[in-house]
């Protein structure tokens, strides 16, 4: 007989086969491709590393909610680049500070300041303004856009405003007051007007970089405080005049450049026909649109004398021969300045080299920026593939309007974080496609504003859970069945969000991933709660860690907070108001509760009131509340910095509320009725009841029942000691200020 643990001899045992799972699908990473209009899978040209280029503002004025736009939505798509998809970018801007509107405004600045300084009389100014205001009404009636022509009555009417005043002082003297508000509205038009007059005396280079290097501090303090990321490289068109004129001497030896009358323009033509290259690849139907082509020239590159200089008038300059009145540099072709597009080829080729993995700007930027430099940048490398990837943010509106620098219609930044946070900005893009058209409005901000309330509110709870006292092994609990459910709610989650990175980076369904996920958290940890069981600590905090992490990643929190946003520290200090702040209210909730323990065992319903105001009126206006849950004892919850965030206490028992709701009516009843007996005369008191006395004194005290017998001496006695307790108050109501009726 074979023994239980005897097999059969199979001959040498050998590992069984093994076959592995079957492949699944995994989300790989698109982006929206102006170049093809459509999502094209992001496969960078050397591995992990990722080229760059960003254009940068153009620093003649305050940076404005525009530049915001595009300068947060690049930031975050390159913060989730880094730190998500764990690409390695090299991130290159360019700062224009060589540019048509900066050597117009720098040199009626200058121009404007030379005329104050002189101190004109009223008189003067008064028929300066009468004489600029010539040429304005002109164009005015010339204006045809009616965004444009709306802005520029506005100025006239501000302008006219302020004359009258002036010319009814001139006579008898006009206050500075007066002259300040005529040059304050004014200032635009006289600016022009000495510009027309005056201007082509303006030469020397240092008064042309003033004002792009005052504009490009302030820039960069914007972003700083708007937490965008600096840029790995930074590029300013001063600095770079020596290699912007090589690239153009290339350009001109490849045979796509032509010199006339000391400027250097891009044939387009010729580009164009040529078999290895194509003209226009973002906005081939824009071709020819002159509005636009002029626009990308400059206002003072669009004379009569400059545009005949040019083969076609698709053509545009490379390299600008200086006029009278604009700052120059020595070139091969004599004086000049560069064009606009050139610079970022020249910038960005130095830098980047033949080829980069993204460029990204403003929509507006399509045509013919960034067409022109796709074009000479190819030019100058002889080839096709300058850009592989080109991503351009959407426009801002403000409230369903048109925003506009040029139109005097926009928000500074600086303005706008006058009334929200960096993150509640952030987050109002975030909660919006990259690429589409974001409006700026209350509706936007206020739903900006609830979200970051909401997860905010989580993190807490979350960290109040985290602080419970327990020994290490209670750290691991065991998981029950809703404790499974939340966990495979976790992970599909996760994987929502993953799938919603890939696509395009659609951080608007990432975010509406994260609250439905808090919502599953919230209805856990409440299902608990009711239940007087502690959550699962270590699940709560995984889903906590993950989300911060992920707006950590978005540029949403900054810093190093462990869980959820930081709270207090100033900036500089890694110091933060929470960590400070918790153990003293720990200290505070857990006297509380033992002082509580004491007062219900005793009955001292004083001390237990005193305990209640504590947590129902005093914390909540220092943006604390304590909850207390039996069982589980106090939890802590606040809002340090944000007091008025504070959410309303949780629902009590519904027993325990309905008792306190009868108290306080019975005591309101009781109160009520003792009011009412103390409005009662004493000579009153006792005819009210007819049922038991039949005839009174002139007092008003009985002195017969209802059945006619004379009242005894000690019933006599008892009344007495009534009829003088409502004397008393009587007067007590008497004194308080009413007249008895």
């Amino acid at each position: 007989q074979k023994s239980a643990f005897s097999f059969i001899a199979k001959g040498k045992r050998v590992q069984s086969p093994w076959s592995p799972p079957e492949r699944t699908d995994v989300p790989k990473l698109y982006l929206y491709n102006s170049l093809t209009r459509t999502k094209e899978e992001f496969i960078p040209q050397d591995g992990r590393k990722v080229k760059w280029y960003c254009c940068g503002p153009t620093v003649y004025d305050a940076s404005h909610m525009g530049h915001a736009r595009s300068y947060i939505s690049f930031d975050i798509l390159r913060r989730i680049l880094m730190n998500y998809f764990k690409y390695d970018v090299l991130y290159c801007m360019n700062i224009t500070d060589i540019d048509d509107k900066i050597i117009k405004r720098a040199r009626q600045n200058y121009l404007l300041e030379q005329y104050k300084e002189k101190k004109p009389a009223p008189s003067k100014i008064l028929q300066d303004v009468l004489t600029a205001r010539k040429p304005f009404l002109i164009k005015l009636a010339d204006t045809t856009d009616p965004d444009k022509k709306q802005m520029l009555e506005r100025l006239d009417a501000a302008v006219s405003a302020a004359l009258g005043p002036l010319q009814g002082a001139v006579q008898s003297g006009a206050e500075d007051s007066v002259l300040q508000l005529l040059l304050e509205e004014s200032r635009d038009l006289l600016s022009d007007w000495l510009d027309s007059q005056f201007g082509s005396d303006v030469s020397e280079n240092c008064i042309f970089s003033i004002l792009p290097k005052f504009w490009e501090e302030e820039y960069h303090k914007d972003m700083e405080a708007l937490n965008v990321l600096p840029p790995d490289v930074l590029t300013r068109v001063s600095e770079y005049v020596p290699e912007i004129v090589d690239f153009v001497r290339k350009i001109v030896e490849n045979g796509y450049g032509y010199v006339s009358n000391g400027s250097v323009y891009f044939d387009v033509a010729k580009f164009d026909t040529s078999s290895k290259h194509s003209y226009a690849k973002l906005v081939p139907e824009a071709v020819g649109d002159q509005k636009a082509l002029q626009e990308g020239e400059g206002d003072l590159s669009i004379s009569a004398d400059r545009l005949s200089e040019k083969r076609s008038q698709i053509d545009f300059a490379l390299w600008k021969a200086s006029k009278p009145g604009e700052p120059s540099w020595d070139s091969p072709w004599g004086k000049g300045r560069p064009g606009w597009h050139i610079e970022c080829s020249a910038m960005a080729g130095s830098i980047l080299g033949e080829s980069m993995d993204i460029h990204g700007g403003g929509f507006d930027l399509r045509f013919p920026h960034h067409d022109n430099e796709l074009a000479q940048s190819e030019a100058y490398f002889e080839n096709d593939h300058w850009v592989r990837y080109f991503l351009h943010t959407g426009h801002l509106t403000i409230a369903g309007c048109k925003m506009s620098k040029s139109l005097k219609n926009f928000i500074t930044i600086k303005d706008a974080l006058a009334n929200h946070t960096a993150r509640q900005l952030r987050l109002a893009f975030l909660m919006h496609s990259w690429k589409d058209t974001l409006d700026y409005s209350e509706n936007t901000m206020e739903s900006a504003i609830q979200y970051e309330k909401f997860m905010n509110e989580f993190f807490l709870n979350v960290k109040d859970i985290l602080r419970a006292p327990t020994d290490l092994t209670g750290q691991f609990e065991k998981w029950e069945v809703a404790e499974i459910e939340l966990n495979q709610s976790f992970y599909e989650r996760k994987a929502k969000v993953h799938e919603a990175l890939c696509d395009n980076i659609d951080t608007r369904t990432t975010l509406e991933e994260m609250r439905a996920l808090v919502n599953q958290s919230n209805t856990y940890m409440a299902n608990r709660k009711n239940a007087k069981l502690v959550p699962n600590r270590s699940l709560l905090q995984s889903i906590a860690l993950y989300l911060t992490d992920l707006l950590q990643t978005f540029g949403a929190i900054e810093g190093t907070e462990t869980v959820g946003f930081p709270v207090g520290g100033s900036a500089g200090v890694d110091v933060s108001l929470e960590s400070t702040v918790m153990p003293y209210l720990k200290v505070l909730s857990d006297f509380r509760e033992g002082v509580r323990k004491i007062a219900r065992e005793r009955k001292v319903t004083e001390v237990l009131a005193l305990c209640d105001a504590v947590r129902d009126e005093t914390l909540p206006e220092l943006g604390v509340r304590l909850e207390d849950h039996e069982g589980t004892g106090p939890i802590i919850n606040h809002q340090l910095n944000n007091p008025h965030w504070l959410p309303p206490p949780p629902a009590q028992d519904e027993e325990k509320k309905r008792k306190k709701e009868e108290a306080a009516l019975k005591k309101q009843q009781q109160e009520n009725a003792k009011l009412a007996k103390m409005k009662i005369p004493p000579s009153e008191l006792f005819r009210l009841e007819t049922d038991k006395y039949s005839a009174f004194d002139e007092t008003g005290f009985p002195t017969h029942d209802a059945e006619g017998n004379e009242i005894s001496k000690g019933q006599s006695k008892k009344l007495r000691k009534l009829y003088e307790a409502q004397e008393k108050l009587h007067k007590e109501y008497l004194e308080m200020g009413h007249n008895g009726s």
